[in-house]
């Protein structure tokens, strides 16, 4: 009730959604702002308006999840053109570890493709509002052979319908206290279960405990047996097989215990 009382209450703050997407900087629901704000009067939030505004999400295939807005804007997590093709996302993300989660080639007809990386070299920053959602990256390194390449990829935060989405991305490394402030709070979460290609179990078992969030969804599984990560969750998670590859969620409802769950495609 806290969590869907403070999303209702920050989210009127946020920027007025435009019908085209914007560039800059953008107050994040997601982010532990309301302290700083302390002369600030909220507007009326009922649960009523939060249950109406529900997300679809859908596992596409590897590391591509679709997430579809309540305002029908479509974005397609770590893009390579074989997955979530179908209806043409208008959004799209890419994380450049491997040619699975990007492409040099994306469909002209996608209005807005957002790299991981700088091709200019740095770290990429999107803070980027698409109708009704807003979203924001946080760089992350990646190794490639043997070498660290600093910033080479991202975690992406999707904000909509107060709802806080993250997806890892192809993540190398144990994450630091800035990278879980940047982050700030995630109510689902998309995490690679590889074992080892990008994290070890044990290592993304343990981010995934901290971010604690409501709904976890496995990708990037490979050949690793699923027993692999959800035994080490432990009874704090509750484990969910899902009949098809996607579901209808809102901040109302939300599972108020932390549930990982399995798409049938997975």
């Amino acid at each position: 009730m806290l969590r869907l009382m403070l999303a209702g209450a920050l989210s009127a703050i946020c920027l007025t959604v435009s019908a085209q997407a914007q560039q800059g900087p953008v107050p994040s629901q997601c982010l532990a702002i309301a302290q700083s704000l302390p002369q600030v009067q909220f507007a009326s939030f009922t649960l009523a308006q939060a249950q109406a505004s529900e997300v679809t999400i859908t596992y596409a295939g590897h590391s591509t999840y679709v997430i579809e807005t309540p305002g029908g804007v479509t974005v397609a997590t770590d893009y390579s053109g074989v997955y979530g093709t179908d209806p043409v996302p208008r959004v799209v993300t890419m994380n450049k570890a491997h040619s699975t989660h990007f492409t040099n080639y994306p469909n002209p007809e996608i209005e807005y493709v957002l790299p991981g990386w700088n091709p200019e070299g740095g770290p990429a920053e999107h803070r980027v509002v698409v109708d009704d959602i807003y979203i924001r990256n946080v760089p992350t390194d990646i190794m490639r052979g043997g070498w660290l390449e600093e910033s080479g990829n991202s975690i992406f935060i999707f904000e909509v319908a107060d709802l806080c989405i993250g997806h890892l991305g192809h993540l190398h490394h144990q994450l630091t206290d800035e990278h879980y402030a940047a982050i700030g709070r995630l109510d689902i979460v998309m995490v690679p279960i590889d074992g080892g290609l990008t994290l070890s179990a044990d290592t993304v078992t343990s981010i995934v405990k901290r971010l604690f969030s409501s709904i976890v969804l496995p990708m990037h599984r490979n050949s690793t047996p699923l027993s692999e990560f959800t035994s080490r969750m432990g009874s704090e998670f509750a484990l969910e097989f899902m009949e098809g590859n996607s579901f209808t969620v809102s901040l109302r409802t939300l599972p108020r215990r932390p549930t990982i769950r399995i798409p049938s495609r997975l």
